[in-house]
């Protein structure tokens, strides 16, 4: 990690101060920040409709939990403790997908990033 930190630091002494600020812009970003970026550009609707139904799904879950564990009887708790199965597993597969999302997000930034280094090379080639 050490040596990727001092490649980024001899690229941003390379560069104009607006191709600085560029560079900035795609700079690594933090768990928050990759969260709050799902919720900007095309998807952003979709992100936030699976996130209303992952909450829409914990909520059942935890009340067929609770009807699980308050019932006697086996042929009510079968019904509850699949709900509560199925519901979970649902959360589970829409954090997966927004997992997918943010890799996504982090890739394309990446590329961004390779790009403006390579339009740099290639004006200073063009330079000389």
């Amino acid at each position: 990690m050490k040596k990727n930190d001092e490649i980024d630091q001899m690229i941003k002494e390379a560069l104009s101060e607006d191709e600085k600020e560029l560079f900035n812009t795609y700079d690594e970003q933090s768990m928050f920040q990759m969260l709050g970026g799902l919720f900007q550009g095309k998807m952003k609707w979709l992100n936030a409709g699976i996130l209303i139904v992952q909450f829409v799904f914990f909520g059942l879950a935890v009340y067929c939990g609770y009807r699980l564990l308050s019932t006697s009887d086996v042929s009510e708790m079968i019904p509850y403790g699949v709900g509560v199965m199925f519901l979970l597993m649902a959360i589970g597969m829409l954090k997966l997908f927004q997992f997918m999302e943010m890799h996504k997000n982090a890739t394309i930034r990446e590329i961004k990033r390779l790009e403006l280094q390579v339009s740099v090379l290639a004006k200073s080639l063009k330079k000389d």
